[in-house]
């Protein structure tokens, strides 16, 4: 009698090579069925390559895949579907102005010529009385909150009788209350159904609260597994960092938080569609302060940022700089030492076809020592400079004159937050400063904000991260739909409270 294998998906020693880069290492991974199963890495460490093995995107160049004990041939994400498969990416893949129904129906690999709607939607509804969400079918995508969008997500797969769920970083975009009911009853579905689950997440709050055991890559190389009951937290990260030495989190220092250097007064801003995106928003930010803004993405926060950097024009309201109206010129952002990194820096902050050095001399080229006169521009001091930063803040460039947009994402980050945060600053403004950096730099940068507010700096931290968020600011604010609905500070703050004014309750 043939013993079934514990394990639903097995992937052994996969391999795969781009050009001359190794991606996956002979990486394995082991699967249980009915498991709730997180893979952790920092960036860059195979996690998506691994996923996209599994799921056809990408042929392994070694190993094997094994589901229930036999090997299988997965070419394409359909093959995937057809072996029960399925997965929920970071990004919503619906149909924004079709209804959750329209999205649903239209989901499945196999459609008739003519579909008969009614038919359809009555076999629909029979079966969504199994899932272990609620949606409203008859509404549009365009109208539904973050949440709801990832339970459709999730629910688009369950129709699809996907026995193994693959979630990439499914939290998000959600509230903390949000994430903690879909991973809470997803993990309802793995105790009681069966359900297999695999997450990609960065946060270990959800590792400890819902994931069963866990598996660990670092560049490209399996680490090891274990079991979450029993690991603390620390032995996780060391796994994922090896010998690296991660900086102790800088202190809060005692600071006079007297004068204010940021007024923004019943200030207003259109989006890129002509909409409302902030609407009569006030807030000061003083010297020695770090002032958070939470919020799912959406509500305000890249206008308000774009705004403060000169890139979007104010409808109504005004900003103050030192108690001057500022009109988020150049110059006067020099002139009051304002610091900025927009979301996107790739986008919002650089100039894609110039070098790291060039991209790093934006705030200074025009002053000496850079440039005499404002004409004569010292490349030879502006390539020593960028190399310094370069050195600091770990850019990872194979000189100062590669052109920036080759970066990675995570290494451009890191080159724009070396211009920012550098030099004398009185006003900093950041938007989700860590994106796309490991677990190393994340604390590496939140020291040097840190120090910012130590030393003085008025900073307006503008992050996705609540954790982030509870971690640095000296109070935090939530906006929804444009505007400033709560405030509170990291000591009392109870994040299901956070959570609700997040979702607009």
């Amino acid at each position: 009698m043939t013993i079934p294998s514990p394990y639903l998906l097995e992937a052994l020693i996969i391999r795969k090579v781009f050009d001359d880069f190794v991606a996956l290492d002979d990486v394995s991974l082991k699967l249980a069925r009915g498991s709730f199963h997180a893979l952790l890495g920092e960036n860059g460490a195979g996690k998506s390559t691994l996923v996209k093995c599994i799921m056809g995107y990408y042929h392994p160049d070694g190993g094997n895949i094994l589901l229930d004990n036999k090997e299988v041939s997965i070419n394409n994400p359909r093959d995937a579907h057809n072996l029960g498969i399925g997965m929920v990416y970071q990004h919503f893949t619906l149909i924004p102005n079709m209804t959750v129904a329209e999205n649903l129906i239209l989901a499945r690999p196999h459609l008739p010529a003519m579909i008969d709607w009614k038919s359809e939607l009555a076999e629909l509804e029979t079966r969504m009385a199994t899932m272990p969400f609620k949606v409203p079918l008859q509404s549009n995508i365009n109208t539904l909150s973050a949440g709801e969008k990832q339970k459709v997500e999730i629910i688009k797969q369950l129709l699809l009788d996907s026995r193994l769920l693959i979630l990439d970083e499914p939290t998000s975009v959600l509230t903390p209350n949000e994430a903690d009911e879909v991973l809470g009853q997803i993990k309802g579905m793995v105790d009681d159904n069966g359900l297999s689950v695999l997450i990609i997440t960065h946060k270990f709050r959800e590792v400890t609260g819902f994931a069963d055991e866990v598996t660990v890559l670092r560049r490209g190389k399996y680490v090891g597994s274990c079991k979450v009951a029993g690991t603390e937290t620390k032995t996780m990260a060391a796994m994922m960092m090896g010998s690296e030495v991660i900086a102790e989190p800088l202190a809060r220092a005692e600071t006079k938080q007297n004068e204010t250097l940021l007024e923004i007064d019943q200030l207003s801003a259109e989006s890129s569609s002509g909409e409302t995106a902030i609407e009569s928003l006030s807030l000061n930010v003083r010297a020695g302060e770090i002032v958070g803004i939470a919020g799912v993405s959406g509500n305000g926060q890249r206008e308000l940022v774009e705004v403060l950097a000169g890139q979007r024009d104010i409808a109504n309201g005004s900003i103050r700089l030192h108690g001057e109206t500022f009109d988020a010129t150049r110059r006067q952002a020099r002139l009051h030492n304002l610091h900025c990194l927009p979301e996107e820096p790739l986008k919002n902050a650089c100039v894609p076809n110039m070098s790291v050095a060039e991209n790093m001399a934006f705030n200074n080229f025009d002053i000496p020592p850079y440039a005499l006169k404002g004409l004569l521009i010292n490349r030879g001091r502006i390539r020593e400079r960028a190399r310094t930063l370069i050195t600091q803040f770990k850019v990872r460039t194979e000189t100062e004159d590669t052109r920036i947009g080759a970066l990675s994402g995570g290494n451009v980050q890191r080159a724009v937050l070396a211009r920012e945060l550098s030099g004398d600053i009185d006003v900093l403004v950041v938007a989700n400063p860590v994106f796309g950096l490991d677990f190393k730099a994340v604390e590496e940068i939140h020291n040097r904000i840190m120090a910012a507010r130590n030393n003085g700096t008025a900073v307006l931290l503008v992050s996705e991260d609540l954790d982030e968020l509870l971690e640095l600011s000296d109070c935090i604010h939530v906006i929804s739909g444009g505007k400033l609905v709560y405030q509170t500070t990291p000591s009392e703050a109870d994040r299901s409270v956070i959570g609700q004014h997040m979702a607009g309750h």
